[in-house]
């Protein structure tokens, strides 16, 4: 089981995005995931809640710093996923998530305020390491990104990226309207009405290219943490954040 968190400081990176294309790739590939929708505005709940039933899929809502270490490790042994949506700010909850996570995977757009929402998130994991000796993996993914052109502020973003030796996912969200539509229509990628979404295939290609690419980076079968009190001490997480 994995717990795979899904973090910037900037609202609008794509994050809700980027784990709802994870979800759905996962559960097609039948695995059993648990969402842990950590945003005040609840999108992925949304979303959720106007879907049709997905036996494989839970939700949990409303978590807290305090509470979400609880629900983490109650998860862990019952799901192959756990995948943390977070909100776009910084809080003690940024913390406690990044904490219990086997991977953080930071959605960053080409432009400078995402870069610097994203900075914050990989601060905090090098303040992990270098006081605590917490190592947590981590990488980067470019978010809503135009297939057809490289702007000069994703040219910078990925410079400064290579600059500081983050890894950065192979495979970049694009930009598709197939992405907005499982929002709008309530359904995974895979059972929206391709004649009616306009680069349907394509979208599909690029959430599997993106979903191979994270397995890749995660040990499905890895064992969870024995315990997050023994290896993580929450309230150093907590003024951390």
């Amino acid at each position: 089981m994995a717990v795979i968190t899904f973090a910037n400081t900037k609202g609008g990176a794509g994050k809700t995005t980027a784990a709802l294309l994870l979800t759905t790739e996962l559960l097609h590939r039948n695995y059993r995931v648990c969402v842990i929708d950590a945003d005040p505005q609840r999108w992925f709940s949304k979303w959720y809640e106007g879907a049709a039933l997905m036996p494989r899929l839970s939700i949990e809502t409303y978590v807290s710093a305090p509470t979400i270490q609880k629900i983490v490790h109650e998860r862990r042994s019952q799901w192959d996923f756990v995948i943390i949506d977070l909100p776009g700010l910084q809080s003690p909850l940024l913390a406690s998530a990044v904490g219990l996570s086997d991977h953080v995977i930071v959605p960053i757009q080409g432009s400078s305020m995402d870069a610097q929402g994203g900075a914050q998130v990989l601060d905090l994991l090098r303040y992990l390491d270098r006081k605590a000796g917490i190592r947590i993996p981590y990488s980067v993914v470019l978010s809503r990104v135009n297939p057809a052109i490289t702007t000069r502020s994703m040219q910078a973003v990925k410079r400064l990226l290579s600059e500081q030796d983050i890894r950065v996912f192979d495979t970049p969200i694009a930009e598709r309207a197939a992405f907005r539509e499982m929002f709008d229509m309530h359904r995974p990628l895979r059972k929206l009405d391709n004649a009616q979404t306009p680069g349907s295939e394509k979208a599909i290609l690029n959430a599997q290219a993106f979903a191979d690419e994270v397995l890749s980076h995660v040990d499905v079968g890895a064992a969870a943490a024995p315990a997050y009190a023994a290896r993580r001490d929450l309230q150093t997480l907590d003024t951390a954040a």
